[in-house]
């Protein structure tokens, strides 16, 4: 694991721990970041994103010169979310483990 990634995860722990959000699983993939989160539904998965992806961008970039010359911009506007429904738990976090081998 890089510094970047290293700090990355930091900062998205940050986040999710000062509105109460419970990652159960987080992993930072070259392009994406999977990360199942246990987040109140009425403080909302869409403003814990904007909030992880604000602070991290701004952060990394300031932290890590280099990204500001490699990208135009560290995040996107899209998000893919999706409930667990009636999926095991352990199932998810398999599944995102297993993302840093495919």
């Amino acid at each position: 694991m890089g510094p970047i990634e290293t700090r990355l995860k930091q900062i998205i722990s940050a986040v999710c721990a000062e509105h109460q959000a419970e990652i159960e699983e987080l992993e930072v993939m070259p392009d994406h970041v999977h990360l199942l989160v246990n987040v109140d539904p009425q403080f909302g998965i869409h403003r814990l994103t904007k909030l992880i992806k604000g602070r991290s961008s701004r952060f990394l970039r300031q932290e890590f010169p280099v990204l500001k010359r490699k990208l135009p911009s560290l995040w996107t506007n899209s998000y893919f979310v999706s409930t667990t429904g009636g999926a095991p738990l352990s199932i998810i976090k398999q599944y995102i483990e297993q993302q840093k081998h495919v």
